[in-house]
């Protein structure tokens, strides 16, 4: 591709913040593209065309990543978080500029468009909107969390970096979905929708943040061990050591994934605003 040798190898891993501009920019160019490629069902395809602009650039740091675990002579967390603290803040940024490119969109283009747009994403919406406050509503979020965090680290296993799909597709999905319960919740109670929206993210950022995370560290962790599976000899110390810290490094993913779903279990059954915006959104 032609995009990846606009920057030098390194530039995102020295200034992370530019990969918000990378999401939103990339996601507006794919959404734009599934469009007019595809006019009758472009929510998925905008989702893949978004990952694969993407992946050049993740292809790029985990060489970095690799390089840097080549020179390394011995492993421990603190070289672990260190080796790892950009490539994490990278992902962040990503999802945060595919989050706002979303929901923003859900906000200010007409109904029928994001009903075109983001079809995909406004049927999970459905598919949950009758049943947010049940009874085993811990459970019921831990287990469709677990199945997705478990999904992104063997497709980060086999493939690398082919886990920035699904990390994607939640980015897509959570900020259609926040945007267009924004919107409908505004339209009902004839409030600014803007407004909304930044009343929903200041109660979800919490949990949200923390499932991100950690569907973020499976990725890495799946990630580094596809890699040094091609890097080092089978069983050799140095592969013990990467399989084991990495494996440590999932295994911190599946703590916050269980602490982000106890974080939102507790907004959802203790903040009223939200539930009563929630409501309102299926109301209109």
């Amino acid at each position: 591709m032609v995009l990846e040798h606009l920057f030098p190898e390194n530039w995102l891993e020295k200034k992370s913040a530019y990969a918000f501009l990378l999401g939103a920019g990339y996601s507006i160019i794919a959404i734009i593209i599934a469009k007019t490629l595809f006019p009758s069902d472009p929510a998925l395809v905008a989702v893949a065309f978004t990952a694969l602009l993407i992946l050049p650039e993740l292809y790029k740091l985990f060489s970095i990543e690799e390089r840097i675990e080549d020179k390394e002579k011995k492993f421990s967390f603190k070289e672990l978080w260190k080796d790892n603290k950009d490539f994490v803040k990278i992902y962040l940024y990503i999802s945060l500029g595919i989050f706002l490119v979303y929901a923003i969109s859900a906000l200010i283009l007409p109904s029928f468009q994001v009903n075109n747009l983001f079809r995909e994403q406004l049927e999970m919406r459905g598919a949950g909107g009758g049943a947010v406050f049940t009874a085993p509503l811990f459970l019921e979020i831990l287990l469709n969390n677990w199945w997705v965090l478990l999904a992104i680290f063997f497709i980060s296993l086999l493939t690398g970096d082919g886990a920035i799909f699904l990390i994607t597709w939640n980015a897509s999905m959570w900020g259609t979905i926040f945007g267009v319960t924004a919107r409908n919740a505004a339209l009902y109670s004839e409030a600014n929708p803007y407004f909304y929206l930044l009343i929903v993210l200041i109660i979800v950022l919490p949990h949200a943040f923390l499932e991100i995370l950690s569907y973020i560290l499976a990725a890495i962790s799946g990630g580094v061990i596809s890699k040094d599976v091609l890097l080092e000899k089978f069983e050799s110390k140095r592969f013990n050591e990467v399989f084991k810290y990495n494996v440590w490094l999932f295994v911190i993913a599946i703590l916050v994934l269980l602490l982000g779903a106890l974080v939102e279990t507790f907004v959802l059954d203790n903040i009223g605003l939200y539930k009563d915006i929630i409501i309102s959104s299926y109301l209109v």
